[in-house]
This record gives C-alpha cells, structure tokens and sequence, in this order.
C-alpha cells in the first residue's frame, strides 16, 4: 500500500462558534491530482489555509511524507516540499517572466538576495528558472514583461514561480478564476501537463476542468467530506448531487 504525501487526520477549525472546517479527513496520493469541490461557504479554503499554515487547526494533524507538520510555520512548510500558489512571491510586473521565476529561484537556493538584477545576470538562475517556464508552456514568452501577460499567462506564471521551489505538494486555489475561455484553457493544458509529475490539490468551481483533470475528487459541505471518489462515482453520488452538484452535472 502506498503510503499517502499528504494525510489529514480529523482536522477542525472554528471561529468564535462558528465552525468552519468539521473532522476534516482525507489522503492525496503520491503523483495524484486531488479536486476538493463544493459550494461557497463550504470550508475549502480554510482547509488550504489550514494545510499550507497560514491558519492553524483547533485540532487535528497534517500530515506530509508520513511527518507531521501540523505545527510547523508555512516558511517551514515550503521548506519541506508544500507549495501554494498565493504564497509564492508575486509577479512583478515591471520585470520579465524569466525574471520573476530566477528570483525564486534563487530565495529557494538560500543565495544572497540582491534584488536588483542579479539574479538575471546567474546563468544557473536562469537556466532553471527557464526550465519551470518550459513546464508550464512560457517558454517563448520568457522575456516578455509580466505586466503584459494575459490573465490566463499570468496564472501559468505563477505555477512557474512555484515549481521553482521545487514542491512535492502544490496547492491551488481557484487558479481559473477570472480567466476567459482561451486562457482557461491553456491554464487546464499546463495542469494535465504538470498532473502525475507533481502531486496537486486543487480547489476549483469549474465542473468540466474538474472531472477532466481530477484522479479523485472530494466533496466538501458546511466543514464536512461528504465523499471521496473518482470523477465517475461522484457525479454518480446522489448525496453529492442533492448537496452540491444539481443541475450542473
């Protein structure tokens, strides 16, 4: 049996009386794509900020490699392999992608961060900072200026900037929000791409890239995983699709 990257055990989160996250359990396998669905207000993202630490749990553990890291900060955190997107440090619009991904990069390689320009000068730097470009299909667009990306460029860039923390997890909240059509797409292209590659938990509320993309998906409602299965079984679930799903499957 393969033993889980990440592991949550009966984790809960509360504000004042309000609780948010409910004896929350669940297992992401190594080289797994894993949606977490639901309607708004559900938890889902009080459970990302709960793994990545940004928030802390009433109780419960978390669990990465089989170490528990319930209690570690989010800086320790990426340290030992989490990533998550909004935690990464933001584009820069006035510099150019292959910029943006040589300084992280370089905070990752815990060399002197001089930031103006150095980092564009290393030729290590940039070699690796292209390699993640590459990943996520910017490579042509290396040298253009981050501020003129498209929504959906922008989007790829970030995961870029996070591969380049070298993650065994990659966490991503939403990253179609906002994105037309064409750029939700090559958003979706870049993440079957990266999917087996890199281990992935994905909040998402677009239901087609969900099922085309997800190995397993869990379903969560008011704080609570109502259901864990593949894409198949849960459009299938009737419990899922009178909580959540409806008419959108």
């Amino acid at each position: 049996m393969v033993e889980p990257l990440l592991e949550l055990r009966h984790l809960k989160k509360n504000f004042g009386a309000l609780v948010v996250t409910d004896d929350v359990s669940l297992a992401v396998e190594p080289g797994e794509l894993h949606a977490i669905i639901g309607p708004n207000g559900a938890g889902k993202t009080t459970l990302i900020h709960q793994i990545s630490g940004f928030l802390s749990s009433a109780s419960g553990e978390v669990l990465l490699g089989g170490q528990d890291i319930t209690r570690l900060s989010m800086h320790e955190r990426v340290r030992r392999g989490l990533a998550r997107s909004f935690q990464i440090t933001s584009i820069l619009p006035g510099f150019s992608a292959l910029e943006n991904v040589a300084l992280a990069v370089q905070a990752r390689s815990g060399s002197s961060f001089r930031f103006f320009g150095d980092a564009s000068r290393e030729r290590g730097l940039n070699e690796l900072a292209m390699d993640c470009l590459e990943q996520v299909g910017l490579g042509d667009r290396a040298f253009a200026t981050a501020g003129f990306l498209s929504h959906g460029e922008k989007r790829q860039l970030e995961l870029a900037i996070a591969l380049a923390t070298r993650p065994r997890l990659l966490l991503l909240d939403e990253p179609l929000a906002g994105t037309g059509h064409d750029d939700s797409q090559r958003v979706v292209e870049t993440l079957r791409a990266l999917k087996s590659r890199i281990t992935i938990v994905l909040i998402e509320h677009d239901m087609d890239a969900v099922f085309s993309l997800a190995d397993r998906v869990s379903v969560l409602v008011y704080g609570r995983v109502i259901a864990t299965d593949t894409p198949v079984a849960i459009r299938a679930n009737a419990e899922v699709r009178t909580a959540y799903l409806g008419e959108e499957v």
